[in-house]
């Protein structure tokens, strides 16, 4: 086989490789029933920042972890947009609302005014210490978008990946609705 065929196919087979991984890595998630990973980060609200800390939160009621990839991007801010717009819902169904990406404090600082239009919390997560252990960890400084309900009881109660945007909330809030129908 010629040397230019040769270096095609490997170079063929090392994107299909990547493509197949990439795939899985799509729909990786924590499974329903597993411990939710005990967490606190830096989060802004309105601008301002604050500490959030799992467990406390889960003491007020269910929580709505969602990982997202940068702040600003068109699909981040889409689903920024529609958790907003949702706020509402997740506050009767006593849940606590809060994005994370590998985003800097300042970064999300704005994002949280300007797109999350101060109706929930933001959280920075350098490094994604935080996706990796919510097994949401994209190449480099980006998480995949995953949205968690977690149980008060620490639980994961639903878990949802998809890059489209356009989902999570409505998922988000049926299992919600789920969780709160068995207590």
């Amino acid at each position: 086989m010629p040397r230019i065929a040769t270096v095609a196919v490997v170079g063929c087979l090392f994107v299909v490789a990547l493509v197949g991984l990439s795939v899985r890595k799509l729909s990786a998630q924590l499974a329903h029933g597993t411990a939710a990973p005990e967490f606190s980060a830096q989060a802004a609200l309105g601008g301002e920042v604050r500490a959030f800390d799992l467990k406390t939160a889960l003491a007020k009621g269910p929580v709505v972890l969602y990982f997202f990839p940068k702040s600003f991007t068109s699909g981040c801010t889409v689903e920024a947009h529609l958790f907003s717009e949702h706020i509402g819902d997740y506050e009767k169904l006593g849940a606590t609302v809060i994005g994370v990406s590998g985003d800097d404090i300042e970064t999300q600082k704005r994002f949280s005014t300007q797109e999350c239009r101060s109706a929930f919390l933001v959280a920075s997560d350098p490094g994604l210490k935080i996706a990796a252990a919510y097994d949401a960890k994209l190449a480099g400084n980006f998480s995949n978008r995953t949205s968690y309900v977690i149980a008060p009881d620490g639980t994961i109660a639903y878990a949802y990946t998809s890059l489209d945007p356009s989902k999570h909330v409505e998922d988000t809030l049926a299992a919600l609705h789920t969780l709160v129908a068995k207590r």
